[in-house]
């Protein structure tokens, strides 16, 4: 009985994250698309209750904060909720309503109404930099699952774009 209780127990607790990098889209500086590609990262997690966690992650050292997060599409029914760590303060929806710079990407990347968030003024300051994360929870469409979101994400039907500024630079870039 033990070794089932055990058992029930940890099936309960939600699924390891699954971690996702992004690539440079706006490539604007090779030195800021570098650090964005190092850097920052995306850890989804099986929250169970037909809840989905995005916790977005800037793991530094160098000079950046993501201060948009956009979402195209997928199984993705609709934010339930943010969870901002210290030093973060992000709020639905961004502004600008699209991800930056996506108007030419391949395929295009098309921002689902609702589906994105950014941080508070003072954008950079209330972003995610070095050492910071913020937390994205989805609710999922009606009979759809983690594993769904986790293959969407690997053959592209859904995507996440991030806005970054606050490089050394002063420049920014886009990542999906």
């Amino acid at each position: 009985v033990l070794i089932s209780s055990a058992a029930m127990a940890a099936a309960a607790l939600p699924a390891a994250a699954v971690d996702f990098g992004f690539y440079c889209l706006t490539g604007n500086l090779a030195g800021d698309c570098a650090i964005g590609e190092a850097q920052l990262s995306v850890d989804v997690t099986d929250l169970g209750g037909g809840q989905v966690g995005f916790e977005f992650l800037n793991s530094g050292p160098a000079d950046s904060s993501i201060t948009d997060v956009y979402f195209d599409d997928g199984t993705l029914l609709g934010i339930a909720s943010i969870v901002n760590g210290a030093g973060v303060s992000f709020g639905a929806p961004a502004v600008p309503s699209e991800l930056p710079g996506a108007v030419g990407a391949s395929p295009p990347f098309v921002t689902t109404a609702g589906f994105s968030a950014d941080s508070d003024p003072p954008a950079q300051p209330s972003g995610v930099n070095p050492s910071e994360w913020v937390c994205i929870i989805f609710d999922l469409q009606l009979g759809r699952t983690y594993a769904d979101v986790l293959t969407e994400l690997a053959d592209g039907t859904l995507r996440i774009g991030i806005h970054v500024q606050g490089f050394s630079s002063g420049g920014s870039e886009s990542l999906i």
